[in-house]
């Protein structure tokens, strides 16, 4: 778990564990089969929803890795090895979570571990030297926050954990190697190791054995064996990975040796998506399911018991081998301590990150969703398996009380998550996303178990005719069904090359993708699909189709043009239609944002809403253009931005227009902040109708406008962390009014999109 080393190195060819062919200790063999999406957020009685987010700045800390509980679960301790330090974060009411302080502990603390009285928290002193590592475990009393004992540990120390009875405490050695000489690759000595501390009475009094690690049969590089994570379970066993090599090991802490060893063998993959592309139109950036990664190895991250014979592994990966092969199987494996698979996830838990928009394609080619956080605890009568995707910032929840692991939820996270602490006392969920990215800061996020929980994903996607789940993200903007209530259709912008258009159906909750349509060919002939737009608008045509907007760019390298385009329902290109050049003479990246149409035949107008000014705007204003399609003509207007007070560098600007039931338009004005920093999140309304639509060259006319709605509340609560694009507004047809935002593609971004009724429409545009 430690995460300030390496990135997708792998090891040697390891053997396939076979996948037992008996029930053992309650877990079933599996295929991984994929779920459909009506069952992805699917709850029995009581589930898990967000309750509160804590910025780890609040705290003077950069990021939050490992995360724990003091054994009443209102305390947090959390390691911070940018600042050397550990947080802590006081959850009396897990709403509102506050800081409450920090100890410095130097070097760079890696893990924590609770008794009921101490802290004890391990820090790598090593400050680079892979040839000499060291370490220190530092006893902290939690009472008085003072440092009680220092222990030398002798080594580089990754992870730390306590047994249940308390009677033991395990601190993984790791040594990790140094990826600047001999290829990255192992061995490289000195090798690791565990220790086992028996605490029992005072820390001044407690013994520290070594557990011998090396030579365990099977293992690529036997005289180093790079221990990675420990668990501990109540009979005094402790289940180790080690990750380069491929292996676990089974050590009975009372007499501190391993008792059995086996590698964590290999999956076949099939139906994934392992081209990893650059995002963007020009970079060609896809999801599509269509390849086989076989014989992969698993090499295990993190590891957890779920009872005292079986345990689950995150399989994340962490080599890349004398060939070139890297390792990491982007799923979990329930294995029997005797070394069978008893269920293995295969792709099965990347598919749900792919119906929740979760998918991270930037990392297709190497381990994809990268699960690598994992925990186990029983809440009520269920035993529950958490299992983190540290590259799609999201957390599986499965019930493995009996048989195989049952999906029940995924959760949205920080960025990055990396740490996780169940305090089933309290109903509770803790999550530590680890990275810190733009405008998002590495966070802490917390979870309630509860029976009227509100859908953790609010927008999910069906599978397609082949059972695979349709790829989604990025919801750009919305508009509805001109006869079905329950139906609306968003576009997708270009974080993805392939130009999309999704129907929705908002008769579920969550909503679902039920199907997914490219953009493709032009000019009326079907061809090639369109990887040259940027959609960030979308109208039903009253005659059948679609109208959609592409944001255009001027950068050089990847420019693009703003435009309109007239598409069939099979998103068949009918007919582009560009801005006035002079318009575009002035154009800057922040170009078309938002689509609607009126009318039919000859009197037809499509309206488009430019973000933010160009170079012929007045200052803070931006213009709406209106073509006529009958004739081709363009016509403007221009809308006042509200003048807000906000931090250097940030802007107001458009986000959506769509018609209202009243003839008006309502129109998204945002500010691109999150969090406590957002201030800007406002529904406008104008009437367009009768505004002075006039052609370029001349004074263009202010439109007036009308606050319809704030919505910084819905966004505050019912995100973990309010986002930064509110982009797309709909009106269905029996005037219900819904609201999406953009995830970015997880693109230095959190993730989560959230897809929000917002009530009727005199209701929510009250004012």
């Amino acid at each position: 778990m430690h995460r300030n080393h390496r990135r997708g190195w792998r090891i040697g060819a390891a053997s396939t564990v076979a996948l037992a062919t008996v029930v053992a200790a309650g877990v079933t063999p599996s295929s991984a089969a994929p779920s459909s999406a009506a069952k992805s957020d699917r709850r029995d009685g009581e589930a898990f929803e967000h309750v509160g987010t804590f910025d780890v700045r609040d705290n003077g800390t950069t990021v939050a890795e490992i995360v724990n509980a003091t054994k009443d679960g209102r305390t947090l301790v959390y390691t911070d090895s940018a600042t050397g330090k550990v947080g802590f974060v006081d959850i009396r009411d897990p709403r509102n979570p506050l800081p409450a302080g920090t100890i410095t502990v130097g070097g760079e603390p890696t893990s924590v571990g609770l008794t009921g009285k101490y802290a004890l928290v391990s820090v790598d002193t090593s400050a680079g030297n892979f040839a000499a590592p060291s370490g220190t475990l530092f006893v902290i009393d939690l009472a008085t926050r003072a440092t009680v004992r220092t222990i030398d540990l002798g080594g580089q120390p990754d992870a730390v954990d306590v047994s249940p009875d308390g009677r033991y405490a395990t601190v993984v050695i790791e040594n990790q190697r140094n990826e600047d000489i001999n290829g990255a690759l192992i061995p490289q000595l000195p090798a690791g190791t565990v220790v086992v501390l028996d605490t029992r009475g005072k820390p001044s009094k407690w013994e520290m054995r070594s557990v011998d690690l090396t030579g365990l049969p099977g293992m690529y590089a036997p005289t180093d064996p790079e221990p990675e994570y420990i668990d501990i379970n109540s009979r005094g066993q402790a289940v180790v990975s080690f990750q380069e090599n491929n292996h676990l090991a089974i050590i009975d802490l009372r007499t501190a040796r391993v008792i059995n060893s086996f590698s964590a063998g290999t999956v076949d993959l099939y139906n994934v998506d392992a081209t990893e592309e650059k995002l963007g139109p020009q970079r060609k950036g896809r999801i599509i399911l269509v390849d086989s990664v076989i014989a992969r190895r698993r090499e295990p991250d993190t590891v957890a018991w779920i009872n005292n014979t079986t345990f689950a592994t995150a399989n994340e990966g962490d080599y890349r081998d004398e060939a070139g092969a890297e390792g990491g199987a982007r799923s979990f494996t329930v294995f029997s301590k005797d070394g069978a698979v008893v269920y293995e996830a295969g792709a099965a838990f990347e598919y749900e990150q792919i119906r929740a928009g979760h998918y991270n394609e930037t990392r297709a080619a190497n381990k994809g969703g990268e699960p690598e956080a994992l925990t186990v605890d029983k809440f009520d009568d269920q035993t529950l398996l958490f299992v983190g995707a540290e590259r799609s910032n999201a957390v599986g929840v499965y019930d493995v009380s009996k048989g195989a692991p049952r999906f029940l939820q995924l959760l949205p996270t920080g960025i990055g998550p990396e740490g996780m602490k169940a305090i089933p006392k309290r109903n509770l969920l803790v999550v530590a996303a680890e990275t810190a990215a733009g405008i998002f800061p590495s966070m802490i996020t917390i979870y309630e178990r509860n029976d009227d929980a509100s859908p953790s994903m609010t927008l999910v996607s069906a599978d397609d005719a082949n059972g695979l789940p349709l790829p989604w993200n990025a919801m750009s903007g919305l508009s509805a069904d001109l006869i079905d209530p329950d139906t609306l259709y968003g576009v997708s912008d270009s974080v993805l090359a392939e130009a999309g258009i999704h129907t929705i159906d908002v008769s579920t909750t969550p909503a679902v993708i039920t199907r997914r349509v490219l953009v493709n060919g032009a000019a009326g002939v079907a061809g090639a699909m369109r990887n040259d737009l940027d959609l960030e608008g979308i109208a039903v045509a009253p005659e059948g189709g679609f109208w959609l907007a592409s944001e255009g760019r001027v950068t050089v390298g990847s420019s693009r043009p703003n435009s309109i385009l007239k598409v069939d329902a099979d998103g068949v290109v009918q007919s582009e239609v560009a801005l006035p050049a002079a318009l575009v003479a002035g154009a800057s990246n922040n170009g078309l944002e938002g689509l609607a149409v009126t009318g039919a035949g000859t009197t037809q107008y499509v309206y488009v809403a430019i973000q933010r000014p160009w170079a012929d705007d007045l200052a803070e204003t931006v213009k709406i253009g209106r073509y006529e399609v009958a004739t081709g003509a363009w016509t403007f207007v221009r809308y006042a931005l509200d003048a807000v007070a906000l931090p250097a560098g940030a802007v107001i600007g458009l986000s959506e227009i769509t018609p209202l039931p009243n003839g008006t338009f309502a129109i998204i004005e945002r500010d691109g902040l999150a969090g406590a920093q957002a201030v800007q999140k406002k529904v406008y309304g104008v009437d367009l109708a009768t505004a002075d639509f006039q052609p370029l060259g001349g004074t263009l006319a202010t439109v007036p406008k009308t606050l319809l709605a704030d919505v910084l509340d819905e966004l505050q609560d019912n995100t973990i962390y309010t986002p930064d694009k509110v982009e797309g507004l709909a009106v269905a047809a029996d005037g219900e009014v819904y609201m999406v935002t953009d995830n970015d593609g997880l693109d230095q971004a959190l993730g989560q999109t959230l897809f929000l009724g917002l009530g009727p429409v005199e209701s929510a545009f009250a004012g």
